[in-house]
């Protein structure tokens, strides 16, 4: 009888950790252990296509604390042989979950972003206190991942559970068919011969990702060159950003296409990809850029500093700094500075990410 585990999160909306997650069961499933993935509400534009060996669980909970019941019924019913949670609400509904159905399964928490300023700069006052139910909830936990040196070092400090107690595993970014979609074809009138440079970014249009900055940067450049923008994703911020655009003279240039199918067609054919963020945990998008060969720029913001192993493989930026983001992507354009390094993005490979997590899963 094949080994299965549970991968827990709240439902297939957001970005970098849902896609980790998918791409974990994906990879489990193709090497013979059986997949659950439990969410509390099915919906989200991350939702998996029918894979074998997967099986996507809906516990029909209009918010992740209310999915606690469900998920402890699910474990005393039909107890996984270990379960992988990721974010930080899921993972501590995740232990009290365990406990409560007292299921012999593993639990394995995973923690993608910077967790204390994560809670710090949250909207709502449940969130802001998160931190108090993580110092409980994260020791009791068989094993805690971090997906960088940064994130796990924030963490200990957070949560007061020893260094050595987490173990560091990078995101599994760089797949076969991500190499495949970057070589799609792309209709799309900026992309074609003789056209300006398309300087891109990609993720959800929130706080966070700082795309003001990346904005006013951009409009920094433009008024020296003729160059354009296109921000892959949706979120709450559109509106401002796009009156924002308007406000710095720059809207004709400036695209927001929202959710996109493949971004990787995007990647291969942009003239430098920009990470703005106030604060990333990793940030799988720079690896998925570097992948298909554009030069990059990030903010100097926690995980982009190991993945451009500090500038080597890519320009650092102060956060926040839109005059040094503009220099930066204007040396990328004209050299590139810091040419793109497909080789070292191998570093991120799937199948290395999905071995480390079979192991301490135990599967």
């Amino acid at each position: 009888m094949s080994a299965r585990v549970a991968f827990f999160m709240p439902s297939f909306r957001g970005g970098g950790a849902e896609r980790v997650m998918i791409t974990l069961a994906q990879g489990l499933a193709a090497r013979g252990v059986a997949a659950d993935m439990l969410v509390a509400q099915r919906e989200g534009p991350n939702l998996p296509s029918q894979v074998a060996g997967i099986r996507i669980v809906d516990l029909k909970a209009y918010r992740v604390l209310a999915a606690l019941k469900l998920l402890a019924a699910y474990l005393r019913r039909e107890p996984p042989d270990a379960m992988l949670s990721a974010l930080p609400h899921a993972n501590v509904v995740a232990v009290w979950a365990r406990a409560l159905a007292r299921a012999p399964t593993r639990l394995v928490v995973s923690e993608h972003t910077i967790p204390s300023l994560s809670a710090r700069n949250a909207e709502t006052l449940r969130a802001r206190l998160l931190p108090l139910f993580m110092r409980r909830a994260y020791p009791k936990a068989d094993a805690i991942v971090a997906v960088s040196d940064g994130v796990a070092r924030d963490l200990s400090a957070l949560v007061g559970v020893p260094r050595e107690r987490i173990t560091r595993i990078y995101n599994p970014v760089v797949t076969p068919e991500l190499v495949r979609k970057a070589l799609e074809p792309l209709e799309h009138d900026w992309f074609r011969a003789g056209e300006p440079p398309v300087v891109l970014g990609a993720g959800r249009l929130v706080p966070a990702k700082d795309y003001e900055c990346l904005l006013r940067a951009f409009a920094a450049v433009r008024a020296r060159r003729p160059v354009r923008l296109m921000i892959l994703g949706e979120g709450g911020e559109r509106a401002r950003l796009e009156r924002l655009a308007g406000t710095l003279r720059v809207a004709a240039d400036v695209a927001l296409p929202g959710f996109v199918d493949n971004p990787y067609r995007y990647m291969s054919r942009a003239a430098v990809f920009v990470l703005s963020s106030r604060w990333e945990g990793f940030g799988n998008v720079l690896v998925e850029a570097m992948a298909c060969g554009a030069p990059v720029v990030s903010t100097d913001c926690y995980g982009p500093r190991e993945i451009l192993e500090d500038g080597r493989h890519g320009l650092l930026v102060a956060v926040g700094d839109a005059a040094s983001l503009a220099r930066a992507i204007e040396a990328q354009i004209d050299g590139p500075a810091a040419p793109p390094s497909a080789g070292h993005a191998a570093t991120f490979a799937a199948e290395t990410a999905i071995e480390r997590y079979r192991e301490i899963l135990r599967v």
